[in-house]
């Protein structure tokens, strides 16, 4: 059983890391990048694209590896804690052009690189000369990609194995499910910077794990552990780090084997549903449960059921 002296030094250890990510390894100034120190443009990728290979992708800052009917997306600034800078969000809004122009993905994981963190922030170096105006075009082009991620047709699953920060904790509420690492620190650090979070964290947050549990996380920029993160119901599993990213991809071809078409329209019934009322959720889930008796699959899945066989594959058909 932990001491209190114990939890004392943990604490103690945890605040030095964030220190140093904030002050050190983000404080990566605009300047650097050769441009204006005062310029509120967003920049726009300056590095060339790697080259791209059958059966996986290498973007500048995210890695992209498909297994069968899955594909598995790392975040890859691991120097940095994986960072969300602009060219790190231009990377993942290309990640979903990808991933939605293929029908043999049926799902999607979303992790970091190294074993510190999932992404532990967004960039504080770009942020911090912005103005007003750069500031609201800085926060649009992160919500307009989560948004693109949250509304994938496929499923998305995070798989958090580190700290999972400000934009990170925001990228990660954008998927699906969200399962973590032992090692896991979830936050909303933000009004210790002097901002609000900026990435959809006020409203996701809040859908996610109750508004009163999410005003306290965001108003007192407290960071929680996997076992609170648990708890509160914002992931849902824990898993030692070594088995991460094994049971990620096993719950992904879990979901894979099922028809893809009923599990796409399952999402779009409960994405939907959500954003009224229940009259009209209904009517939702009405039209998506008949477009499916057009599909191959269903015919496939409900003949061998009659038949009392195993069904064969489906076919996203």
């Amino acid at each position: 059983m932990r001491t209190a002296k114990k939890e004392k030094a943990l604490s103690v250890g945890l605040d030095k890391i964030l220190t140093v990510y904030y002050n050190t390894v983000c404080m990566r100034r605009i300047a650097s990048r050769g441009r204006s120190a005062a310029s509120d443009t967003l920049p726009r990728r300056c590095l060339p694209r790697r080259n791209r290979m059958q059966g996986g992708m290498d973007m500048t800052h995210v890695l992209l590896e498909k297994k069968e009917h899955i594909a598995v997306a790392t975040i890859n600034r691991p120097k940095a804690l994986n960072a969300l800078n602009s060219e790190v969000l231009s990377d993942l809004n290309e990640l979903v052009d990808t991933v939605a122009a293929d029908p043999d993905i049926y799902a999607l994981v979303i992790t970091g690189s190294g074993e510190k963190a999932f992404v532990a922030g967004a960039d504080i170096g770009e942020m911090s000369t912005l103005t007003k105006e750069g500031g609201e075009a800085f926060g649009k082009h992160g919500n307009d990609v989560f948004r693109r991620i949250e509304t994938l047709p496929i499923p998305t699953i995070a798989a958090v194995n580190g700290f999972a920060l400000g934009g990170g904790c925001e990228l990660s509420m954008s998927c699906d499910i969200r399962i973590c690492a032992d090692t896991a620190v979830f936050g909303q650090p933000e009004t210790g910077l002097g901002i609000t979070p900026g990435f959809g964290g006020t409203q996701r947050l809040a859908r996610l794990v109750s508004p009163g549990m999410a005003k306290q996380l965001i108003y007192t920029a407290k960071n929680i552990k996997a076992d609170e993160a648990y708890r509160i119901g914002l992931v849902n599993a824990v898993y030692p780090l070594e088995e991460l990213m094994p049971a990620a991809e096993k719950l992904a071809q879990t979901i894979a084997k099922n028809a893809p078409i009923a599990v796409r329209a399952c999402k779009k019934a409960i994405n939907d549903g959500l954003q009224t009322d229940m009259d009209q959720a209904i009517v939702i889930e009405e039209k998506l449960f008949g477009s499916c008796f057009e599909t191959a699959d269903q015919k496939e899945g409900m003949g061998a059921f009659l038949e009392k066989r195993k069904h064969e594959p489906y076919q996203n058909k």
